[in-house]
């Protein structure tokens, strides 16, 4: 079966990790430190702590910007759900911004109009998550100046981005916002087996991160105590081992070479695939997607089912990226609790805040191609063979 995405490991990986086993540390030693200097190397950022998942990355960036009881947290429907439930878990209300059909990702002309109207009847969010849906970065330098302009915090949810750019950025380096998240899962960009990453430019939320990470103890500076610790803060076991950021060494310097390797088997595909029937999603001139996923639209929701399981007859294992949000049961049952209350609260409230039109037509047509960094091109020609005798 051939799987819409899958991690490569070769002999330096392997070599890394059990040079780990064989070491004094096989958790909370010197490879963190390590790995987290590697990545704001890579990605330019000032400060990079490693975590247990991407979801953990979210929980404490949500925590470390102040997120809590009350707030409200925006993000995208097209997302995985860990990208609203890292606000559930601080107490916060959830709600979505729409997308642009073209990309799927967060679309500003939306996220500008419900600004618009969340300042005017006072429910405006105190953090917007983006997220850089496939490996392209959301247009954040325009992000940016709306959060100036509505007083919000940004977090990437850059879980699908590692090794992309835009506007010359790496995305990573937290030029236009408060924090980024990285995923290190097996069909992610660079793969620790599980495992996440926060980088910042911002000392105090690097520190947070960092605190909250190891259950909110502080060690003790005490000359006659200095086995003393002191709980300050209720905090999380969200920690990355040693031999994983090993791992994520070792898979960082082939970076590069991964998203190449990507590269290339996009270009194969839009070289060949028939248009008649599929639509390839738009990447933009001044970006450099790290093409984590190969997402098209099918041109309608019958042909996209069609497809789905004419590939599947042939050992071609594509999946749909993702469900929207706010159509998983939690969520319709969070977000009508959230309407009804704004509609008893405020006067003039408009239905319009509840609209997700685009997100909805996306998930309809949606289906994510194999594209992987060992996935043959013989492989992708044969695919695209299948797509275009599928009628």
């Amino acid at each position: 079966m051939t799987n819409y995405g899958r991690q490569s490991i070769n002999q330096n990986d392997i070599d890394a990790v059990v040079q780990v086993l064989q070491s004094d540390f096989l958790t909370q030693g010197p490879a963190v430190p390590a790995f987290e200097s590697a990545l704001c190397a890579y990605t330019g950022a000032a400060y990079c702590t490693a975590v247990s998942t991407a979801t953990s990355a979210l929980h404490l960036a949500c925590l470390a910007l102040g997120v809590g009881y009350g707030d409200r947290v925006w993000t995208s429907p097209i997302s995985f759900v860990a990208s609203a439930n890292c606000a559930r878990y601080c107490g916060a209300q959830i709600d979505f911004v729409d997308i642009e059909l073209e990309t799927g990702l967060m679309s500003i002309h939306a996220l500008r109009d419900k600004l618009e109207f969340a300042a005017s009847i006072q429910q405006l969010p105190k953090v917007v998550i983006p997220v850089h849906y496939a490996g392209q970065s959301c247009d954040m330098r325009e992000l940016y100046k709306l959060s100036r302009r509505y007083d919000f915090s940004i977090i990437e949810d850059a879980s699908h981005a590692l090794g992309a750019q835009y506007l010359q950025h790496k995305v990573g380096d937290a030029e236009y916002s408060d924090a980024v998240v990285f995923s290190f899962h097996p069909v992610k960009m660079i793969t620790t087996g599980e495992g996440g990453a926060i980088t910042t430019r911002r000392l105090d939320v690097d520190e947070k991160v960092k605190h909250l990470r190891s259950h909110g103890i502080k060690k003790g500076n005490d000359i006659d105590e200095p086995w003393r610790q002191d709980q300050v803060a209720l905090g999380f076991n969200y920690r990355l081992s040693d031999m994983q950021c090993a791992l994520g060494i070792s898979q960082l310097a082939r970076l590069d070479e991964f998203v190449e390797k990507r590269t290339q088997i996009a270009k194969i595909y839009e070289a060949s695939l028939p248009l008649e029937t599929i639509t390839v999603l738009t990447r933009r001139d001044n970006q450099i997607s790290s093409l984590h996923l190969y997402p098209i639209l099918c041109k309608d929701a019958i042909f996209r089912k069609k497809l789905y399981f004419y590939l599947k007859d042939y050992g071609i294992n594509a999946q749909v990226h993702y469900c929207p949000i706010h159509l998983h049961t939690y969520y319709i049952d969070h977000l009508k609790e959230y309407y009804e209350q704004l509609h008893q609260q405020k006067k003039g409230y408009s239905k319009q805040f509840e609209v997700y039109e685009q997100a909805e037509a996306f998930y309809n047509r949606v289906l994510s191609l194999p594209i992987y960094p060992d996935l043959a091109p013989e492989r992708v020609s044969e695919i695209i063979d299948c797509i275009s005798h599928c009628r």
